[in-house]
C-alpha cells in the first residue's frame, strides 16, 4: 500500500473507527470508509434470510438487518448496516455504518472483525479529513465539526452549525475571489504590457484593496467572540478575604460549589466552573482572598490569584459594601482591562466610601441584584446573546493568524499605491496581493498558484 496515500487520507485504503463514546449503552456505531469499504463489509456481514449478500445488492441509504460475524463465521452480534455510496456520503467515498449493541466487548469484537477483514484503524479526524480532501467541505467546515461536538451553549452550537453549513467559508471565498481578480489584473499588466489591456486605475485599485482589508478587519473583530464561544470567557472573582467571593460563585452556579466560611483564608486555591449566561459560556474562577499573609500555603494561593487576574477576560472585584473602603489597595489590584466593581452586602447600609463609586450592588445572602450583575457582565464582555445570534461568524486562532498576515499584506499594497499616487511598481503590488490571497486561501484549504493564470485568460480573453 502506498504510504503517501494513507498519510493524505486518500482512497487507497479502508478506514474504520467506533463513532460513539466508549462505554455501555443501547447502541454503538462503527464507521467504514474507502473505495473497498463494501468489500470489507461483505466478508463479515450477512443480511437476515440470506447466506451472503454481495455489496452490490445492498441498497443505498437503507438500513439492513443482519448478522456480523468474524472470518471464521462465528456470530458476534445482530446489527443494522446502512450503506452510503460515494460521492453521496460524508467522506465522498463508499461509507458503511454498522449499528450494534452498545456493550464494550461486543463493540470491540465488531471492530476487530472489520480490522481482520482488511480495514485499518482511522486516525483522529481522518473521516473529516477525507471529506475535505474529496471536496465535501472546506477547512472551516471541517473545523466546525469539532466545534459542534464540543459546544457547551446554544449560541456556541448555533455558531458551529452555521460554520458547518459554510457561512464563514462563503465569506472567505468571496474575499478570495476578489483578491484573485486583483492579482490577475496586476499580473496581466506585468506579463502583457504591450497588449491592449486597460487595467483599473491606481485609485480604483486602492479602493478595492481597502474594501478587502475592511472585510478582513471585520472578520478579525470576531476573534474574541469565537474564542469565548469555544472556550468560555475567563471571569475571575477577586477580592480580600471574607467579602463574599465564594458566595457569589455559588450564587451564579445555582448550587454550593465552594465552601463558605467566616474564617479568613478558607479558599486557598482556585476553583473553576463553567456556566451559560444568556447563551455565553463563562468560566467562573473563584480565587484566594488577597491580603498580606505570612502563611506559606496561603501566599501560594494569593500568587495564583494574581496569575488568574492577569489572564482574565473580566475581573469581578468583590468588596464588602457595608464596610469602609480600605486605605491600602489590594496587592495586584487591577486598574486596566475589563474590570467590574461588585458591592456585596447591599442589603445592609452601603458605606459612604462606596456611594460615589460606580459598581454593581448585590447581596449574596438575600439573592439581590443578580439580574443587574448578569446584565453588566454581558455588557462589559460585549457578548449580547441576541446580537450574536444575528451575526455568528466566529473565527478561531488559526483563522486569526492567517487573517492578520493577510491584513499586513493588504496594508502594504494599499499604502504603496497611495504613496505613489497609483503608480507603484506593479511587481511589488502583485507580490503583496498574492501573499494576501495565499493567506486567505490557507484558511479554507485552497492555495493554487495555477488559478491566477486561469483567471487572467478567462477575464481578459488573452490568447497567444
Amino acid at each position: 500500500m502506498d504510504d503517501s496515500i494513507v498519510a493524505q487520507g486518500g482512497t487507497g485504503d479502508v478506514i474504520v473507527a467506533i463513532a460513539t463514546p466508549v462505554g455501555q449503552g443501547a447502541i454503538s456505531l462503527i464507521r467504514l470508509s474507502g473505495t473497498g469499504a463494501l468489500d470489507v463489509l461483505s466478508q463479515v456481514f450477512t443480511p437476515t434470510g440470506k447466506r451472503r449478500k454481495q455489496k452490490r445488492e445492498l441498497e443505498d441509504r437503507k438500513a439492513v438487518l443482519g448478522h456480523l460475524h468474524d472470518l471464521q463465521a462465528d456470530k458476534i452480534d445482530e446489527v443494522l448496516v446502512t450503506v452510503f455510496r460515494g460521492p453521496r456520503s460524508y467522506t465522498g467515498e463508499d461509507v458503511a455504518e454498522i449499528s450494534c449493541h452498545g456493550g464494550i466487548l461486543v463493540t470491540r469484537k465488531v471492530l476487530e472483525a472489520l480490522l481482520e477483514s482488511g480495514a485499518r484503524a482511522a486516525g483522529p479526524g481522518e473521516f473529516s479529513q477525507r471529506a475535505f480532501l474529496n471536496g465535501k467541505m472546506d477547512l472551516t467546515q471541517a473545523e466546525a465539526v469539532m466545534d459542534l461536538i464540543s459546544a457547551q451553549t446554544n449560541l456556541a452550537l448555533k455558531a458551529a452549525g452555521e460554520q458547518l453549513a459554510g457561512r464563514l467559508g462563503e465569506q472567505l471565498m468571496e474575499l478570495r475571489a476578489e483578491l484573485l481578480s486583483l492579482v490577475a489584473q496586476v499580473e496581466a499588466y506585468i506579463d502583457f504590457p504591450d497588449e491592449d489591456i486597460d487595467p483599473e486605475t491606481g485609485n480604483l485599485m486602492v479602493m478595492r484593496i481597502s474594501t478587502s482589508k475592511q472585510t478582513v478587519l471585520a472578520l478579525l473583530a470576531t476573534a474574541d467572540q469565537g474564542r469565548i464561544l469555544r472556550e468560555g470567557a475567563r471571569v475571575v472573582i477577586y477580592g480580600a478575604p471574607n467579602v463574599g467571593k465564594s458566595s457569589l460563585l455559588n450564587l451564579l452556579l445555582g448550587f454550593d460549589r465552594a465552601i463558605v466560611s467566616d474564617v479568613a483564608g478558607t479558599t486557598r486555591d482556585t476553583l473553576e466552573e463553567v456556566i451559560s449566561l444568556r447563551g455565553i459560556p463563562l468560566r467562573l474562577i473563584d480565587t484566594a482572598g488577597v491580603h498580606r499573609s505570612s502563611d506559606k500555603i496561603e501566599k501560594q494561593g494569593i500568587e495564583r490569584t494574581k496569575q488568574q487576574v492577569e489572564n482574565a477576560d473580566l475581573v469581578l472585584q468583590v468588596v464588602d459594601g457595608s464596610e469602609a473602603r480600605p486605605e491600602v489597595a489590594l496587592a495586584g489590584e487591577v486598574g486596566n482591562g475589563r474590570h467590574m466593581l461588585i458591592l456585596n452586602k447591599a442589603d445592609l447600609v452601603i458605606h459612604p466610601d462606596w456611594q460615589a463609586l460606580k459598581g454593581v450592588r448585590i447581596s449574596c445572602t438575600e439573592n439581590q441584584g443578580i439580574d443587574d450583575l448578569e446584565n453588566a457582565i454581558v455588557a462589559v464582555l460585549e457578548a449580547d446573546g441576541e446580537a450574536w445570534g444575528n451575526n455568528l461568524v466566529a473565527i478561531n486562532a488559526r483563522h486569526k493568524d492567517c487573517l492578520k498576515r493577510a491584513k499586513v499584506d493588504l496594508q502594504a499594497a494599499e499604502e504603496g499605491l497611495r504613496q505613489s499616487g497609483g503608480t507603484a511598481m506593479p511587481e511589488i503590488t502583485a507580490m503583496d496581493l498574492r501573499s494576501a490571497l495565499d493567506h486567505v486561501g490557507e484558511i479554507v484549504g485552497q492555495v493554487d498558484a495555477e488559478e491566477v493564470l486561469g483567471e487572467i485568460f478567462s477575464s481578459f480573453c488573452i490568447g497567444k
